[in-house]
């Protein structure tokens, strides 16, 4: 800012002046501690991805070279051994649970899901190069209860269920992982529902109720947040969880940015881009933090609970708590932005134009 105000100084004051304080002001606000959760984590260093070097201006030759080497190995070697692993993981799931689908309910059945579930699973992540440290697994989520995470991608299923099973809650996709998550609820008791549907909502509250009554079933997992966050903070938990009783397990997960980004910017790619993204980074490593348990304790609300299961997965991840709700934290127009980059162009685009519109008016009032 020192820099800008300096080519303002030493003459007359203009009413032109006015844009640059105007788009910093506007900058200020659209870089608030909400919308910038929204958008990829910004790095200390370059990670030598095209993709993270916008705020490093100077690349020296040397790092050039290194940069192309690195092209080289990703695209050339990596990506087409990440894609066959990753159509192997994939088809074997579809194949797999659509097979132990058509079998009746029994305990030969459920063997077989979990040891679909887990070898596929294993399998995708390795497709990713993924690097995963679980911590504290004594406190791994037992049948009959509730597991609940912080939500920064798709993969956060696939990470998690590389160390057990789960019965799965969410949302109903389409294309690819919609296939995926239809061939899935054959052979293990997965809830998928819409979210603009009330009484979706009411069936899955009365689903998951049974589920954690009967303490010989899988673990449900869920991510309170309702959608992805960019890995940096923890956002509001839905009380919907929280209401139904039961043990709750809460588990923290935080990835190394360094290696790859993982969080689904699901406004700008879809799953196959964003799956493509992955595949041509370096590696995705993360830590995986397993809590002690939680259940409600007498005098508190759904909400206080909810809120209290956020501070502890916010302090164990080392990610920043925020107050605000993340489905009604940015309004219609900020969710249909690309990027904080657009958004700012646009608004100041915007405002600037107002601007001189008002200035050639009283300008011209003037003259006259």
């Amino acid at each position: 800012m020192e820099k800008g105000l300096s080519g303002l100084r030493g003459r007359d004051f203009e009413l032109s002046d006015v844009f640059y304080f105007s788009k910093k002001g506007l900058e200020a606000i659209v870089e608030d501690e909400v919308t910038q959760r929204f958008s990829s984590e910004e790095l200390v260093s370059w990670n030598l991805l095209t993709r993270t070097n916008v705020n490093f201006q100077y690349i020296s030759p040397r790092l050039t070279v290194v940069w192309v080497l690195g092209v080289l190995v990703r695209y050339c070697i990596l990506l087409p051994l990440r894609v066959t692993l990753a159509f192997i993981g994939i088809g074997l799931l579809v194949m797999g649970t659509t097979l132990v689908g058509q079998l009746p309910e029994s305990s030969l059945k459920n063997w077989l899901s979990e040891l679909v579930h887990l070898t596929c699973c294993r399998i995708c992540v390795r497709a990713l190069s993924g690097t995963i440290h679980y911590h504290n697994k004594q406190y791994k989520p037992q049948k009959g209860g509730i597991c609940v995470a912080n939500h920064t991608s798709p993969i956060d299923v696939l990470i998690l269920t590389m160390d057990g099973c789960y019965a799965m809650v969410g949302q109903v996709h389409g294309g690819l992982l919609g296939i995926i998550q239809r061939a899935m609820v054959k052979a293990c008791p997965h809830v998928w529902f819409e979210r603009s549907e009330m009484k979706d909502r009411h069936l899955v509250t009365q689903r998951l109720r049974e589920h954690i009554a009967d303490k010989k079933k899988l673990p449900i997992l869920i991510f309170p947040e309702g959608t992805c966050i960019n890995n940096t903070s923890v956002m509001m938990f839905k009380k919907g969880s929280f209401e139904i009783g039961g043990t709750i397990h809460p588990v923290a997960i935080k990835y190394n940015p360094q290696f790859g980004d993982a969080f689904w910017n699901s406004s700008k790619y879809n799953m196959v881009s964003y799956l493509l993204r992955m595949m041509t980074s370096w590696a995705i490593v993360c830590d995986v933090w397993y809590m002690p348990p939680m259940t409600r304790e007498k005098g508190e609300d759904a909400v206080q609970f909810a809120n209290r299961v956020k501070s502890a997965i916010a302090v164990q991840g080392g990610l920043t708590e925020l107050p605000w709700a993340a489905a009604s934290a940015l309004p219609s127009e900020y969710n249909r932005m690309a990027s904080r980059e657009e958004l700012k162009q646009e608004g100041c685009t915007h405002v600037f134009g107002n601007l001189r519109r008002e200035v050639g008016h009283a300008t011209s009032t003037c003259i006259c």
